[in-house]
């Protein structure tokens, strides 16, 4: 009879106290924290396997720009949803990632900023973990790509646009993400306001026709009888622009008229589209040092589930997104689906796209009268508002862009050959990683399929992440002694 009653009485108690010490060490627990400039978002998950037990959201996590005792608030408030009390006695580890925090320095403002918080928000919740870590937002989401890579390149497309060299899972070397003002070409920024020179262009003669200027004047409430084409639709000439204010109601443009559309908060904009603010905005208060943060910026998680909701809400599906390597084929044929919805889901069609677009003629009847009331109405529109905000446009062009528009089409060829360039700054290797993160590049990104085949001349492809969560946890399980993901068992 083989059993533990006749085997050696030292092996017995030796195999004992393993199986104490692994049931022991099942029941720990780590925390992983995703702070941007729209929410913070935390995960508890298995010490051992990653497995996630529970998650819970709240406000704005930026280290430089929401105060240390709002941050506080926001951290407990997101801990405390994702780990209930009678658990929260087994948490070993807590990582977060936040916009506005970098280890450049021992002394870095934003990151002193978010272990004060974070270390008093545990505190709160009677939280004593053996581990807390603090990270930038980005060095989180790269360490989210599948096996929790140590080095590599990691590059965000928000509203604005900065690259990385990750070694040993720390930044090691940032290119751009200096802010809308200075630099940041070829974010959501640079591209809405691309759109509004193409609309002013048009408006005033030096640039051709193109459905910007009508998509952009009614996402900043420029009255229907100043916009090209509004002969068409005061008459009920065009298909799809019916309705009683001339403006489609549901079967027109959608939500991208008005200031509840694409130009609005609520719209394509606002906290779960592109004016999501938590993007890569840089130095000057709109993002973080490293250029993923900011309370205007674009980066953290919308509830579509990209990091900052310049894609559709199909582009982003969430926790749920197996994140891996996009292909620029794959991009092109889905962006090229008529169910897909490469820019926000806000910008509806028909409208001026889709079926109405087709009947709309090349060159509208827009008098010189019109033009300059279109003029007099769009520019204190865009002069009210901060500059950053004009990233919500962003989805506009990815729409036009979608329906063969040529100017729109030009704005995203150039945005992609501007995020290029950080890249080539950062000497890649041939075969190097690329983690990307941010909406413009996520599956169904305006730029994802532009991108790739430059980075496919480089011998490079790319690797998305819906955001830093994952990564938070990785670098929790690291920070207790756990293996990363790449080991896990199921």
């Amino acid at each position: 009879m083989n059993n533990d009653l006749n085997q050696d009485p030292d092996r017995v108690r030796k195999r004992v106290r393993k199986r104490a010490r692994d049931q022991v060490r099942d029941r720990d627990l780590v925390v992983g924290l995703d702070a941007g400039g729209t929410r913070t978002r935390a995960v508890l998950a298995s010490a051992v396997d990653g497995r996630v037990f529970g998650q819970g959201v709240s406000g704005p996590g930026n280290a430089l720009t929401v105060p240390v005792p709002l941050l506080t608030e926001h951290l407990a408030e997101a801990v405390a949803r994702a780990v209930p009390e009678p658990d929260r006695a087994r948490v070993v580890a807590v990582a977060g990632g936040f916009a506005g925090a970098a280890e450049t320095a021992p002394d870095e403002p934003g990151r002193l900023n978010a272990l004060a918080a974070l270390t008093a928000a545990l505190r709160r919740l009677g939280i004593a973990a053996d581990s807390v870590g603090v990270s930038s937002d980005i060095e989180a989401a790269f360490a989210s790509a599948p096996g929790a890579p140590a080095d590599g390149l990691a590059l965000v497309a928000g509203t604005g646009a900065v690259a990385m060299r990750i070694s040993d899972r720390r930044c090691a070397v940032t290119v751009g993400g200096d802010g809308w003002l200075l630099g940041d070409d070829g974010g959501g920024f640079w591209i809405g306001r691309s759109a509004v020179r193409a609309a002013l262009r048009m408006a005033d003669g030096r640039g051709g026709p193109t459905t910007l200027a009508d998509a952009v004047g009614r996402a900043l409430g420029v009255p229907i009888e100043a916009l090209p084409y509004a002969e068409d639709r005061l008459f009920g000439g065009v298909a799809g622009l019916g309705g009683p204010d001339g403006l489609g109601g549901e079967g027109g443009l959608g939500g991208a008229g008005g200031r509840d559309g694409a130009g609005s908060p609520s719209g394509a904009g606002g906290r779960d589209g592109l004016g999501s603010p938590s993007g890569a905005g840089g130095r000057d208060g709109v993002g973080s040092p490293s250029g993923a943060g900011g309370p205007d910026g674009l980066g953290t998680p919308s509830d579509a589930g990209s990091r900052d909701g310049v894609g559709s809400p199909r582009s982003a599906s969430g926790p749920n997104h197996a994140a891996g390597p996009v292909s620029a084929d794959a991009s092109a044929s889905s962006s090229a689906s008529p169910s897909s919805a490469s820019a926000s889901a806000s910008v509806g069609a028909p409208g001026v796209f889709g079926t109405a677009r087709e009947r709309l003629p090349a060159e509208p009847e827009w008098s010189p009268a019109r033009r300059a009331a279109y003029r007099m109405h769009l520019l204190p529109a865009v002069m009210a508002e901060p500059p950053i905000h004009l990233a919500r446009l962003a989805p506009l062009v990815a729409e036009a862009a979608r329906h063969q528009d040529a100017v729109a089409q030009a704005i995203l060829d150039e945005a992609a050959d501007h995020l290029l360039e950080p890249v080539r700054a950062l000497a890649p290797r041939k075969g190097e990683r690329i983690v990307a993160t941010g909406g413009l590049l996520g599956p169904e990104g305006p730029l994802t399929a532009l991108l790739s085949e430059r980075l496919k001349a480089l011998g490079l492809t790319l690797d998305w992440v819906a955001d830093g969560c994952g990564g938070a946890v990785a670098l929790a399980r690291l920070g207790h002694g756990g293996s990363p993901p790449s080991s896990r068992t199921t």
